[in-house]
């Protein structure tokens, strides 16, 4: 698993940036909880598919329904999926697209394409992006979520996130909301600790009380 240091993540952005080192001494050391990193991979991907266009209430009622498919389990594998017709899964609350999505992803957890927990720590994140993008429903927002919560990679700036855009925005006293592409232009002097930046931008939208970092 990729690890880094947060202390000297800290010590370089505020060396960098003049609005991250205020961010720094106003909201102090951020980290990343372990529940996330402890899930397999079909797991993780399995939760952010449940959790798609839906709050994290109904999702966690949809997945512990999904669960109970499977006695005896903590969470089904890839290969107990073999197990439940699609009406069974449907029954649980996953729509019919989702149902398909999940199919997918089994598939491909059995074939290869999503790889085994020890070969993705050898992958790039951009390797990762495109292996797993490759299943049914699982977009790059969805992969650089994975990337950050459970694979742990110090230089991840989801530029696509509107909480991360939003607290740029807020955080650099902008007139107007900041462009993806404009943000990964900014984003280069911050490498390679944007996941840190990313944290920060989060707390930024927590503390003015309109979300933070995603539930996934």
């Amino acid at each position: 698993m990729n690890t880094f240091d947060f202390p000297a993540a800290e010590k370089y952005l505020a060396k960098a940036d003049p609005v991250m080192r205020g961010l720094i001494r106003e909201y102090g050391r951020l980290s990343i909880g372990a529940e996330e990193r402890r899930q397999s991979l079909f797991e993780s991907l399995a939760r952010a598919i449940a959790n798609q266009q839906l709050s994290g209430r109904v999702a966690d009622v949809i997945l512990g329904r999904f669960v109970k498919l499977f006695p005896g389990k903590k969470f089904p594998a890839a290969k107990d999926l073999a197990e439940v017709t699609d009406e069974e899964i449907r029954a649980a609350g996953f729509s019919w697209a989702k149902i398909a999505a999940l199919r997918d992803l089994a598939a491909k957890v059995i074939d290869g394409t999503v790889p085994t927990t020890a070969k993705i720590h050898k992958l790039t994140d951009e390797e990762i992006i495109e292996r797993l993008t490759a299943v049914r429903g699982v977009g790059q927002w969805t992969v650089e979520m994975l990337l950050i919560f459970k694979l742990g990679r110090p230089d991840v700036l989801p530029v696509d996130d509107l909480g991360v855009r939003q607290g740029f925005t807020r955080a650099y006293g902008l007139a107007e909301p900041v462009k993806p592409r404009a943000l990964r232009e900014y984003g280069k002097r911050w490498q390679p600790y944007r996941t840190v930046v990313t944290l920060y931008l989060w707390r930024v939208m927590k503390a003015a009380g309109q979300g933070g970092a995603p539930a996934i």
